[in-house]
């Protein structure tokens, strides 16, 4: 027998379903509260609304903990491999090796974008912001594969998903070659996902960009640690508009635009903002620090806590590790790097930190690491969204595939004014 909570209000009490998650997780289903009471429940930000069942990914931010359909984020990091995560999250189960080769071709394959789709970029100002680019240009693919507008089927949705995860490198490489008014590079299907990726970005027709197995990890390793995390804004967009039925490739580029935001995927692009500030202005990471301890500053150390995670950031730990390396291997000499690793040893050692957990986060390392790979600042969030895709990907489906799903609809408490006539131009 189910659990039940009761809610009383004017005398009255009702009846409330229990649900518990796999993991323990209990939530109250208010479905028919408003029908049976007439209230509805008032939560800004959606922060304690749990707007669907997932199986995709579990987060535990009070102890720290990331797993994607059960596997530890930990469990990654040892060989990274992008594509088979992917896979993992969109289909529910690590690949077969017949799986995993046949996807593997079918993102060679699908790398190219349309001739006609490169004259869209023709349209965009060279300073137009990457991520606009990014999301119309994923919002067009449904012009150029419109058979794939109406999936109903397995093998229509896996087609679609391998599309989209192919050409978002593709689109993200030619956004930032356009703003540089460099010729675009060709997709070459002899190389893995990430040196492909970095070929398209910085070859030069007379010389071919080489992709070191440490740039490599370094990147499939970042992109894995933001494949998804569950609820999230832009996650929610995608199912927000998914719900009504909008194709796949409408639905991920809503999201795009939703990761856009500064509080969202642009967090890490704030970071280096925070370290050239640090540099220009000629302080010292200890000033900075004691200007972001004083209350009456308006000075924030960016990329340090996180809204969900009470605990150190589980994908913070392993991008730190990544970090050290990636700049012992590459010799790095960058002013803001330095800073940043200054930043890190004070916050980890001062108690005013340590004792609210401000522990650096995912953005702080994924900035310093995207920074030291010289991917430009204004592509940081891009990055992003080429990791967060095959989450928001795997959301859709479940969504798409979950019976009795509807079409989201949040509700209000009106504040405005109450009943009153028109009155026309003349007597106002």
């Amino acid at each position: 027998m189910n659990e039940t909570a009761s809610i009383t209000f004017a005398e009255q009490s009702y009846d409330i379903d229990v649900i518990k998650g796999s993991e323990g997780e209990l939530g109250l289903d208010i479905g028919q509260l408003r029908s049976k009471s007439g209230l509805i429940t008032l939560d800004p930000g959606y922060v304690n609304t749990g707007s669907c069942q997932s199986a995709i990914t579990f987060i535990d931010g009070e102890a720290g903990i990331l797993r994607y359909r059960g596997i530890p984020i930990e469990q990654f990091a040892q060989s990274p491999n992008f594509i088979e995560v992917a896979w993992l999250l969109i289909f529910g189960s690590l690949p077969t090796r017949h799986e995993y080769d046949d996807f593997v071709v079918d993102l060679r394959k699908h790398a190219n974008l349309d001739e006609g789709m490169k004259h869209h970029f023709e349209g965009f100002p060279r300073n137009a912001p990457p991520m606009a680019i990014l999301s119309a240009m994923i919002n067009a693919l449904s012009c150029f594969y419109p058979e794939l507008m109406k999936i109903e089927d397995p093998e229509s949705f896996r087609n679609a998903a391998a599309r989209l995860i192919s050409k978002v490198r593709t689109i993200a490489a030619y956004a930032f070659r356009h703003s540089m008014g460099l010729p675009f590079i060709y997709p070459d299907p002899t190389l893995r996902y990430v040196p492909n990726f970095m070929h398209m970005m910085f070859s030069q027709p007379y010389q071919q960009y080489e992709c070191s197995e440490t740039v490599n990890t370094a990147l499939s390793l970042l992109l894995i640690l933001h494949a998804d995390h569950e609820q999230n804004c832009s996650t929610s967009t995608v199912r927000m508009v998914g719900s009504s039925q909008a194709n796949l490739f409408a639905s991920c580029s809503a999201g795009v635009s939703a990761l856009w935001g500064p509080l969202h995927g642009g967090a890490n692009v704030a970071v280096i903002r925070m370290l050239e500030q640090i540099h220009e202005g000629n302080m010292t990471p200890e000033d900075y620090v004691k200007l972001a301890k004083d209350k009456n500053s308006d000075v924030r150390l960016m990329g340090f806590g996180h809204r969900v995670y009470k605990n150190f950031d589980p994908r913070a730990k392993i991008l730190s590790e990544q970090a050290q390396s990636i700049l012992r291997e590459m010799k790095l000499h960058d002013p803001l790097l330095d800073i940043a690793r200054k930043l890190e040893e004070i916050a980890l050692q001062d108690p005013y930190f340590v004792e609210r957990k401000l522990y650096p986060n995912v953005d702080f390392y994924s900035g310093i690491i995207l920074r030291a790979l010289g991917i430009p600042t204004d592509m940081f969030t891009v990055m992003f969204a080429i990791g967060r895709l095959p989450g928001w990907i795997a959301h859709w489906w479940e969504q798409h595939q979950t019976p009795g799903s509807r079409i989201s609809r949040p509700r209000q408490i009106y504040t405005g004014n109450t009943k009153m006539d028109y009155m026309p131009i003349e007597q106002r």
